[in-house]
């Protein structure tokens, strides 16, 4: 059976418990040994790891506000260089000015601290990634999308339309995540996904 979240969207990755092999290659991934993995929240269509669950207070007693955390390598560094463009800034400023996509944001940010402290409450309302306010960490906001499936977190829906345009669709993204298109006015659609393909005017 699919699963679905909050917003009734069907989920297009799978997740589930971390196992022993699950841990080594998210070690292999990251460069380090993970720490504090609760579950693996979303996995790439061929299988990897994508995104882990981490608990809110590591086994070193470090509270750890990122409930969900970006590991493959291929979602890394596509989503880094949707910040280095630049991106964050325009995403910014439109929550300034576009109220919808305001109040969606500050859902996506609700639920995201309610869930985190369903596990453990750190006396923090900080999430990181800048919710609900701004747009400060793509990287928090794309995992979080892509854990949750798309319609709950808007800024992140996008970046992860974004980087599935950049040849990741399939592969490292769900060959089914809905297009930039479907959550943008067509010419900000455009001009975005020209910004992640590397093209200019």
């Amino acid at each position: 059976m699919s699963e679905r979240n909050e917003g009734g969207k069907q989920l297009s990755q799978t997740s589930g418990p971390v196992s022993e092999t699950d841990l080594a290659i998210v070690e292999t991934q990251l460069g380090r040994t993970p720490r504090g993995v609760l579950a693996i929240a979303f996995r790439c269509p061929d299988g990897a790891p994508g995104v882990v669950k981490t608990a809110p207070r590591l086994p070193d007693g470090t509270p750890f506000p990122t409930l969900y955390y970006l590991t493959d390598p291929r979602l890394t560094i596509a989503i880094g260089r949707l910040e280095s463009d630049g991106i964050m800034r325009g995403m910014s400023e439109r929550l300034l000015h576009d109220a919808p996509l305001a109040a969606q944001y500050l859902v996506a940010y609700e639920s995201y601290l309610a869930e985190r402290n369903a596990i453990e409450d750190l006396g923090t309302t900080f999430t990181g990634g800048g919710m609900p306010e701004r747009v400060k960490c793509l990287h928090v906001l794309a995992a979080h999308a892509l854990a949750k499936g798309p319609g709950l977190n808007p800024i992140g829906d996008e970046a992860v339309a974004l980087i599935a345009a950049t040849g990741l669709r399939g592969t490292a993204v769900p060959a089914d995540w809905p297009e930039l298109a479907e959550f943008r006015p067509a010419d900000e659609a455009e001009s975005d996904t020209g910004t992640a393909t590397g093209d200019s005017a």
